[in-house]
């Protein structure tokens, strides 16, 4: 019987100082369809597209989708509309928000649509908040107040819930912060959520603000607020900053496929996905994640926006290999009956939790083990001088040879 790959690591993650721990529940809210779309770069989805990615969402038991920010035109509010009744027709458990800025003309069709589907939206409202925001636009504190206050009390006297948004929150000022949320709270807000808008912030950083506003305004209030993670990823911290905010208190993360979304991308939905299945956090541990693949690349198809090759999990050589030492270990491996520890012996992640599996190429850096699985793996014998003439072939390439070039080497 084969081990558990479990028992053949020692898995220094998961030593009592270094374990992750959530500090509460674990909810993730797709902004693939709206904050992903800012990107100067993509195509917007025809609705079509929004609904399978809609549907693919639903599949991968993500908790909650921004519609999209239905004041901004007519085809976003049609395009929301139409996302809502497909929640309502197909019965699909995921819930539903919209951005708004924080005035009546982008709230009131929140409203309007929510009735007319059927369906309870709530209304993401967000403004600046940041000295440098502020200085720019020559906005007053009593001016983002005197805002704050009358959006949220407009949304709720339509009857939304209100998802209270404040822009760069990871350098805006303490005072502001405490300011700003205690107004939405005590107006009707039950999330608030806290944004890293221009991807400045740092793992240390996003925990001592997330315990900041936990501190000071949530526990303060009495009221039960969840709070929120919002990231970007300039400097390449978006994941990790996420993971901070979840273990500092926050209980829901904004993500997007693939990452997209405004300059180098929002947090990516995907990676925070593999990552809470891999550190066994519930319910993502039990989650059936073989729909990740369709999901970002139909996305990446919808939007125009390509997987990079190296990209983790879903890039095409995240689990390929041309390595002599290394493919000879996974062929070992795989001699032993075992996709597990096949899956394991060379990789940090097991590609068939996500319906992948390792690919083995050959390239100038194979030995014959390589050439060997490949005719094995497509039933071609593999005689000594078509292993030889294909060994040949690579040591005088500068790439991995392509299925032709191989093909021809048998046939010759």
């Amino acid at each position: 019987m084969a081990l558990k790959h479990s028992n053949l690591v020692y898995d220094w993650n998961n030593v009592p100082e270094a374990a992750f721990r959530p500090a509460g529940r674990v909810l993730l809210n797709d902004e693939s369809l709206r904050d992903g779309l800012q990107s100067p770069s993509v195509k917007d989805p025809s609705i079509d597209e929004k609904i399978e990615i809609l549907h693919l969402m639903e599949a991968l038991g993500i908790n909650s989708l921004d519609l999209g920010l239905p004041g901004a035109g007519p085809r976003p509010c049609a395009d929301v509309e139409r996302l809502a009744r497909e929640i309502v027709s197909s019965k699909l458990k995921i819930r539903a928000n919209c951005a708004a800025r924080t005035h009546q003309n982008d709230i009131r069709p929140i409203a309007e649509i929510s009735q007319k589907a059927g369906l309870p939206i709530e209304a993401a409202t967000f403004i600046g908040s940041s000295p440098i925001r502020r200085y720019t636009e020559n906005w007053s504190d009593d001016f983002l107040l005197k805002t704050t206050e009358d959006a949220v009390k407009y949304a709720r006297s339509l009857g939304l819930e209100v998802m209270y948004v404040t822009e760069d929150t990871s350098r805006c000022d303490p005072q502001t912060i405490k300011r700003l949320y205690k107004a939405a709270i005590e107006c009707g807000a039950r999330s608030i959520v806290i944004c890293d808008t221009c991807g400045h912030a740092t793992p240390s950083g996003v925990a001592a603000l997330i315990k900041f506003v936990i501190d000071e305004v949530v526990r303060p209030s009495g009221e039960k607020i969840r709070v929120d993670w919002h990231g970007h990823c300039d400097r390449g911290l978006a994941v990790a900053n996420s993971f901070a905010a979840l273990a500092a208190g926050a209980e829901c993360v904004h993500a997007t496929a693939i990452g997209i979304g405004e300059r180098v991308g929002n947090t990516q939905m995907d990676q925070m996905l593999v990552n809470l299945k891999l550190m066994d956090i519930s319910p993502w541990a039990e989650q059936d994640l073989t729909r990740l693949k369709d999901y970002c690349h139909t996305v990446s198809e919808a939007t125009g926006i390509p997987i990079p090759k190296n990209y983790p999990v879903l890039g095409d050589d995240a689990f390929r290999t041309a390595t002599g030492v290394h493919a000879a270990a996974v062929i070992k491996a795989y001699k032993k009956n075992d996709l597990e520890l096949a899956n394991t012996v060379y990789s940090g992640v097991p590609s068939h939790y996500f319906g992948l599996e390792q690919i083995i190429e050959v390239g100038p850096m194979s030995g014959k083990s390589n050439i060997l699985f490949w005719l094995d793996r497509r039933g071609l014998a593999a005689t000594d001088d078509v292993v030889e003439r294909i060994y040949q072939r690579t040591k005088s390439s500068n790439r991995c040879l392509t299925e032709a070039e191989i093909l021809e080497c048998v046939k010759n």
